[in-house]
């Protein structure tokens, strides 16, 4: 069976980390300036530490994409020649573009580093997987819009060039994100292909009669809400041994302003569909455990319609809470970084790269080892677990020496709702 890619967002080099130690095979991640993504917390990836970021792949055998796919003006040429020899320095393994502009200079400039084509070309057919080809890419990322039977059309017509395909979390309204909305709406402050959107498209809107100034209406879809332009998030993961079996290369998830859980979260679900330690349908409830927007197949099934949008909600809401992270462990007592209240007695979720059990709070110490029956937002205490499944398992997956990968969240799903609206006899 050959073997596909599962290639995640790194918003920061904490989030590569969990992201690699959960499953990814290659991180994407976008330097400041060059992104479509500007991040806003944690330890952004900038100039002072990219080679930083793109060593510790190494050192572990996965890889780094670097994204230089912004849409690029002669300001911004000129001040990615001035960091050239940084990227060069860095060394990714390749470097995700868009700009023609920008083709021309890193295929000048930085001969050795491989070519991927971002969805933002909008690609659609095999002709222009062909083009790209021809002008030096390895890899060319496929747009959204396209089908099942289009992709595989597409691969057996260029079987010479990497595919890589979108799976999985948030979609632009606008075809492949080519959208001049945020920088309309804001009065041209946040341009969305220079990685500032204030995605307007999730924004609830009202009607205006033009002869009736200042009374504004309720825009309203079947009685779901005014949320008219939002379209719900992508998930795939019951298509991706499809994908793989006709000879996709990647399979990508969107997500470089999610939070560390989510990047885990979803890397351990498609890790482990993909290894087959879990079966699709498992997959996709442990993925309902993370922020969405409901979830949509797109095009791929060649049948996007209006059930694709969500009319209701504008957020991602999770099924599960993000409880905290372990950062240490001694004995049976362990060290966590709180995200979210926990109380005493609570059932909560474990999950490590290669381990998931539930388990029961009954003990809680604050840093001077004293009882407390609560640990709250931001605290850093002790807890100990009545009953661990597989305790020495646990143990085993937890990296103690250098990072801590091991979370904790609630159990089962909050309002569990599978696809056809029916509950999800997996809660039980």
């Amino acid at each position: 069976m050959n073997n596909i890619e599962l290639l995640m967002p790194a918003g920061n080099i904490e989030k590569m980390r969990y992201a690699f130690f959960y499953g990814a095979d290659a991180c994407y991640l976008g330097m400041v300036d060059y992104s479509l993504r500007t991040m806003r917390k944690g330890e952004l990836i900038t100039r002072d530490n990219l080679k930083i970021a793109v060593d510790e792949a190494r050192r572990i055998n996965k890889k780094v994409y670097l994204t230089l796919n912004i849409f690029a003006y002669d300001d911004d040429i000129k001040k990615l020649y001035e960091d050239i020899e940084i990227i060069k320095d860095a060394n990714p393994h390749a470097i995700i573009l868009s700009d023609f502009g920008v083709l021309n200079t890193v295929k000048r400039e930085l001969p050795n580093i491989d070519i991927h084509i971002s969805t933002q070309t909008n690609i659609l057919n095999s002709e222009a997987v062909k083009f790209w080809r021809d002008l030096g890419a390895a890899r060319v990322i496929l747009a959204r819009e396209l089908s099942f039977k289009q992709i595989e059309t597409i691969r057996k017509n260029v079987p010479d060039v990497e595919l890589e395909c979108f799976v999985h979390g948030s979609q632009c309204m606008s075809y492949s994100g080519r959208c001049l909305l945020s920088d309309y709406m804001t009065g041209h402050q946040r341009k969305a292909n220079h990685g500032g959107c204030a995605q307007p498209c999730r924004w609830s809107y009202k009607l205006l009669e033009e002869t009736r100034p200042g009374e504004y209406y309720e825009i309203i879809e079947d009685e779901k809400g005014s949320h008219i332009l939002s379209p719900k998030d992508l998930c795939l993961v019951e298509h991706v041994k499809e994908l793989r079996d006709i000879g996709v290369d990647s399979i990508k998830v969107e997500g470089r302003t999610k939070s560390l859980y989510y990047v885990s979260a979803v890397a351990k679900a498609y890790r482990d569909v993909l290894d087959e330690k879990i079966s699709a349908k498992e997959g996709y409830f442990e993925l309902l455990k993370v922020g969405n927007r409901g979830y949509t197949k797109g095009f791929f099934l060649g049948d996007n319609n209006s059930d694709s949008y969500s009319y209701d909600i504008s957020k991602g809401l999770a099924g599960a809470d993000f409880l905290g992270i372990i950062e240490e462990k001694t004995g049976d007592k362990y060290k966590v970084l709180f995200k979210n209240k926990v109380n005493l007695n609570d059932e909560v979720e474990i999950i490590t790269p290669s381990y998931s059990a539930k388990a029961k709070v009954v003990h809680i110490l604050n840093e001077s080892r004293e009882e407390n029956d609560i640990a709250n937002t931001n605290d850093e205490a002790w807890i100990e677990f009545e009953e661990v499944a597989d305790k020495d398992d646990l143990s085993a997956t937890l990296w103690q020496k250098e990072w801590n990968l091991g979370l904790i969240r609630t159990t089962g799903i909050k309002n569990c709702k599978l696809q056809d609206g029916q509950g999800c006899a997996l809660c039980d």
